[in-house]
């Protein structure tokens, strides 16, 4: 029978992964409702398309820069205390946006934004690594991804909605007061769980001579940087293909985010049926691979492009979780820095990898753009495998031999 204090511990979890969960689902909301926004926002503004699209360019450059050295500062803070400091600027980010009488202002504070969320996401999962016992990490990283999830695939539907009904500045006060009811709840959860690092055992960034640590971190960049950036392409893929409408398209955010979904949920076990986070990589990325190839080379019906979408995207599901799970685990007192610098990496392959592979899909030339995704799934998987292979041979020697 269960003790008071296990069952206290797990209620505690439970309330932690809670507050989590809402705290990246409503950034992953703020960073993706925009796209439902840009024509409303260029009537509020009185700007045209290519100004207000700095809205978002702003927001990404400033978490993609500013991530690292934030994550730097969490290691050596408390890092519950941080996260709502996060929660509560991303809050007032939200209300500034609302009520800002200029573009510029508005830029200027989705920047603020941006840092905000370079803090709350690796943040996030750190306090995962700090407090959730070793065995349940995949899982609980899985569980607060779907969080973010959610964000990415109701967010623009909501803000659409909201905006319609309400006017522009609602989906921005709804994430302002989503990110405050987080606030207070964390207040409640957050300071009980985690404290202060000791400056003497962080690294800074001397983790970077680390090869357990840095191949992890360069696969994970390639292989779901590329993964995200071939999604973002693939609905000019379906156009050009099946010939299909704008509302037709829209089926794919749906098959991929249902397959997100079900690969968060599914880290777990998927961690304990193939025994280590290492192992589990090997499958998800093959299985990865496989689907972004099948879909661009492979001229499949309607019914075949939607199942390799799922599947494309049930690996990003449980491939996320599992390889932070492995950064936060070999990174020690410098996870914080590291899980940030993984959110950076993964946002330059994006920026790297699209701009790329659409302008060769714009010449009608798909296989071209097939090897782009190719070169950076190929490399991602073949690190994660000689990955698996070395912790393999670490755990080999660690055993004792009879």
């Amino acid at each position: 029978m269960s003790s008071p204090e296990a069952i206290a511990s797990a209620d505690n979890d439970r309330m932690l992964l809670a507050v989590l969960s809402m705290s990246v689902f409503f950034v992953g909301a703020s960073e993706f409702m925009l796209s439902a926004m840009l024509n409303p926002l260029s009537v509020a503004f009185g700007a045209d398309s290519v100004s207000i699209a700095w809205l978002i360019s702003s927001y990404a450059f400033a978490y993609a820069v500013a991530a690292p050295f934030l994550g730097y500062l969490s290691d050596r803070i408390n890092r519950g205390r941080l996260l709502l400091i996060a929660l509560l600027s991303f809050a007032i980010d939200g209300v500034g946006i609302a009520l800002s009488p200029t573009l510029g202002i508005a830029i200027a504070l989705r920047i603020f934004g941006g840092l905000a969320s370079a803090i709350i996401i690796p943040v996030s999962f750190a306090l995962i690594s700090d407090v959730v016992p070793r065995e349940r990490h995949a899982s609980a990283m899985g569980t607060v991804m779907l969080g973010m999830t959610f964000g990415v695939a109701f967010g623009p539907a909501i803000a659409g909605l909201l905006t319609g009904w309400v006017g522009w500045r609602a989906p921005f006060l709804l994430m302002s007061v989503g990110c405050i009811v987080a606030f207070l709840i964390g207040t409640a959860a957050l300071p009980k769980r985690h404290s202060t690092a000791v400056m003497c055992e962080t690294h800074g960034f001397r983790w970077l001579r680390n090869p357990s640590v840095t191949r992890p971190l360069l696969a994970k960049g390639l292989w779901n940087g590329t993964g995200v950036s071939a999604f973002l392409l693939s609905g000019e893929v379906l156009r050009q293909r099946y010939q299909l409408d704008v509302a037709h398209v829209g089926m794919s955010v749906t098959t991929f985010g249902i397959g997100l979904a079900i690969g968060n949920l599914s880290a777990g076990n998927l961690r304990r049926l193939t025994g280590s986070e290492e192992r589990s990589l090997t499958v998800v990325t093959s299985l990865l691979f496989a689907s972004v190839g099948a879909f661009y080379l492979v001229s499949l019906p309607v019914i075949g492009a939607l199942l390799c979408l799922a599947a494309w995207g049930a690996a990003l599901g449980a491939g996320a979780p599992s390889a932070t799970t492995v950064l936060a685990e070999r990174s020690g007192h410098d996870k914080g820095v590291v899980l940030a610098t993984a959110e950076t990496l993964n946002n330059v392959v994006i920026l790297s990898v699209v701009p790329i592979a659409s302008m060769m899909l714009s010449t009608g030339t798909i296989a071209m753009a097939t090897a782009v995704f190719a070169a950076g799934l190929g490399i991602g998987v073949a690190l994660t495998l000689y990955d698996a292979l070395s912790a393999f041979s670490r755990n080999q020697m660690d055993t004792p031999r009879p």
